[in-house]
């Protein structure tokens, strides 16, 4: 296991094509973060702040540079290795929640685990209360409210104990005072799970929680704080 950044991307470029035009959605973006951190990415929509997402959950791959995630080089190994790689390592937060709307609060969480194989009633039901939904744990989505299904996502996105989790907009359908409970979560939980945290806010007072902040500009990096 590497012991150097958990997530490191050398001078990436990444390309996307629409119709004939070639859009440079990163160019040369150099980034680290190291375990236990959290690292916020802003910068306006458009920026390159979820294509650098992606690549960090090693979803995609880059176009030019290196991306390294849990000492991996991503565009250098097979795609089963990749696929292993986000069952076991990886844990993501999305804005839209994403939960499997026939599956209860439990079996949401449980996912991540039974997709690689694996079981853990304990792990669970011990995330599950951390989240405060021990009471909805047999509850579904639709039964839910919005700061309730995204801390069904947190619980989902840490079970399986990944090295790195990345967050897109995680409070972006929350209200202020929701969003800020759901990231004080998020920290308490990396602090406490070890994970290094990747997140892409529009929310200076989501950003402000970071230990690092980079700012983007048409795929560039143009600060760091």
């Amino acid at each position: 296991m590497s012991t150097g950044p958990v997530v490191e991307m050398v001078e990436v470029g990444r390309d996307y094509h629409r119709g004939g035009e070639v859009v440079h959605a990163l160019v040369e973006l150099s980034l680290s973060l190291d375990a236990g951190e959290l690292v916020a990415l802003v910068g306006p929509s458009g920026c390159g702040k979820s294509t650098a997402l992606n690549l960090a959950a090693a979803v995609d791959r880059p176009d030019r540079g290196s991306v390294r995630v849990c000492g991996l080089d991503i565009a250098r190994v097979a795609e089963d290795e990749l696929v292993t790689l986000r069952r076991r390592r990886i844990g993501m937060v999305f804005q839209a929640f994403h939960l499997v709307p026939h599956l209860t609060v439990e079996e949401n969480v449980t996912l991540p685990l039974a997709l690689d194989g694996r079981r853990d009633a304990d792990r669970v039901r011990g995330l599950i209360d951390r989240v405060g939904l021990a009471h909805r744990a047999g509850h579904y989505p639709s039964e839910l409210s919005g700061g309730e299904q995204q801390r069904t996502a947190v619980a989902r996105a840490l079970v399986h104990q990944p090295r790195v989790v990345v967050a897109d907009e995680p409070t972006g359908n929350l209200d202020s005072r929701t969003g800020a409970a759901v990231i004080e979560l998020l920290d308490e939980l990396r602090r406490s799970e070890g994970a290094a945290l990747l997140l892409a806010t529009h929310d200076a007072k989501v950003a402000a929680a970071a230990d690092r902040i980079y700012e983007l500009a048409d795929g560039r990096l143009v600060g760091c704080g």
